[in-house]
């Protein structure tokens, strides 16, 4: 395929980008990477509740739902963007211990995802209620004392906490050796401040009206990207003790693609297939979201225009009417196709630091995958 006028096309990688050839512990493993971190999670989970029963039997019920809720979906793409950068900088042993360690950071998304569907006020997440959603409704149903709301809000906290201090467990027991994890340290460090640094930037530019490009781009970098690809491939690289050219080469694949991928679920949030986002259509405008799709409306000169896209945006009664005249506007804007434009010339720019004439030499089948998940990560549907 080509992409702002320059080929993506990947060299020998399969079609499904975590498949890979061959009959050995490590390729087995790459044949289906989601699977793979999934089976650690649950096993390590599971591990987990003696712990939390020893506090309580309503307790373990409650870590019972986090369990679900990280082991029911998602695409599982950062432990793999970490085991790529591990691969990349030339990691083959203890394929076991890597992959328990970098599963890891699907508790780091539980936690954010609990978080940050709190903080939305979301209803649904995979088509399902979100977590603060449903405890709020077990409060109701149970006539218990108090305000629903509070309660849900209260629990979703406290298990997003939860994820949050698990990861860092089952980072530190995976049985690193004490040197990969001296190397890891300040890459988690870092990713757990900039998620952290990305979800503050999003709400206070939200309250103070920040409306500026600038701002959204680099909350997309803070929010998702640093922590959904960029740190990860870091995380991974640091892990397989990568030298300097490979690490700045991953990270500079990961930032363009991580704000790529960003600036791709801007675009399903508002014009995506519930039936396939899980998500309800033009979400995002109900919301309030401060997305480039925003800013650059914001800043567009046809204010006629753009005042129709602006009359939806934190409107939690948007009818499917209002959102086809928004979902119009924005094309009349052209500002989707700045959005897609963007998001060609960040694919580009993230192939070439990998799989460019001045890119460093990456341990194969690294460059291929990349290629394989860039394109997976910026032309996908949900």
């Amino acid at each position: 395929m080509t992409v702002g006028g320059t080929s993506t096309t990947v060299g020998s990688g399969p079609a499904d980008p975590f498949d890979t050839d061959g009959g050995d512990d490590l390729a087995a493993r790459e044949r289906d990477l989601p699977a793979a971190v999934t089976a650690e999670l649950a096993d390590y989970l599971a591990g987990r509740r003696n712990d939390v029963l020893d506090v309580a039997e309503e307790f373990a019920e409650a870590t019972d739902d986090l369990t679900r809720f990280v082991l029911a979906g998602g695409k599982r793409l950062r432990p793999t963007f970490a085991w790529w950068g591990w691969r990349a900088a030339g990691g083959l042993d203890d394929a076991g211990t890597v992959l328990r360690a970098v599963s890891a950071l699907e508790l780091i998304q539980g936690c954010a995802l609990v978080h940050d569907d709190l903080i939305d006020d979301s209803a649904t997440r995979r088509g399902e209620p979100t977590v603060h959603a449903r405890w709020s409704s077990r409060h109701a149903d149970a006539a218990w004392a108090g305000d629903p709301t509070r309660f849900g809000a209260a629990v979703a906290i406290l298990l997003g906490d939860v994820a949050l201090a698990w990861a860092d467990d089952m980072l530190h027991d995976a049985g690193l050796d004490p040197a990969a994890i001296a190397r890891a340290r300040p890459v988690w460090q870092a990713m757990r401040t900039e998620v952290l640094g990305g979800q503050f930037l999003d709400v206070s530019g939200h309250a103070s009206s920040d409306s500026r490009p600038e701002t959204a781009l680099r909350i997309s970098r803070y929010k998702t990207a640093a922590y959904t690809i960029e740190r990860p491939l870091h995380l991974g690289a640091a892990i397989a003790d990568a030298d300097d050219a490979t690490v700045r080469a991953l990270r500079h694949y990961g930032r363009d693609l991580g704000i790529a991928f960003q600036l791709r679920d801007d675009l399903l949030g508002v014009f995506g297939d519930p039936a396939v986002t899980g998500k309800p259509a033009g979400d995002d405008l109900r919301e309030g979201k401060l997305t480039l799709l925003v800013a650059l409306t914001r800043a567009h000169p046809d204010r006629a225009t753009a005042s129709v896209v602006e009359g939806t945006l934190g409107k939690p009664d948007l009818g499917a009417d209002e959102l086809a005249a928004a979902r119009e506007a924005l094309h009349a804007l052209g500002v989707v196709d700045d959005v897609e434009q963007r998001i060609a010339d960040l694919t580009v720019s993230a192939l070439d630091a990998v799989r460019g004439a001045d890119a460093p030499v990456l341990a194969a089948p690294a460059p291929e995958r990349l290629a394989d998940l860039a394109v997976a990560a910026t032309r996908r549907t949900r």
